[in-house]
């Protein structure tokens, strides 16, 4: 199958794109909306092209990594220059490195927060421990919900 889905010639319904990449149509719509696709259209129907797919997985990888659509749409649009990639390589380049210097201030803004919480959780179960002993075991079972909840979390986003 993957070669099939590398030849030029290629074309995709809305139904396959959306199987393939687990999205919406309301998001293909949305991004041809915004001119980042642009299918041919037969009668109602999208017809997406190789290139539509391989713009469409460059977006949803940029979305993924938290670029923003007009981020997305510069490196897009230099795809067509007639240079090989060069110039998309070293925008791409260029973005990804602004990108990562965010997520790095964030990771340290969290991890700052967290432990904030954590020291703010040992003063309040000291306090409790001192004042209302029986009040510890709620604080215990919401700690349960929330690793539980938390775990949910991860292994939807492992998946």
């Amino acid at each position: 199958m993957t070669t099939d889905l590398r030849r030029l010639n290629r074309t995709f319904s809305i139904r396959q794109l959306c199987q393939e990449f687990g999205c919406t149509a309301r998001a293909l719509r949305f991004y041809e909306d915004k001119g980042l696709l642009s299918p041919r259209r037969d009668g109602l129907n999208r017809i997406y092209s190789y290139k539509d797919r391989a713009r469409l997985q460059l977006i949803l990888r940029g979305k993924r990594v938290g670029l923003a659509l007009a981020e997305i749409r510069e490196i897009l649009d230099l795809y067509g220059a007639d240079d090989g990639g060069v110039q998309q390589a070293a925008q791409s380049l260029r973005k990804f490195r602004e990108r990562i210097v965010a997520l790095e201030a964030q990771r340290e803004d969290i991890d700052k927060a967290i432990e904030e919480l954590k020291a703010g959780c040992v003063e309040l179960e000291r306090r409790l421990a001192e004042t209302r002993p029986d009040l510890l075991p709620r604080a215990g079972d919401y700690d349960q919900v929330l690793r539980e909840r938390l775990d949910g979390l991860e292994r939807v986003q492992a998946k």
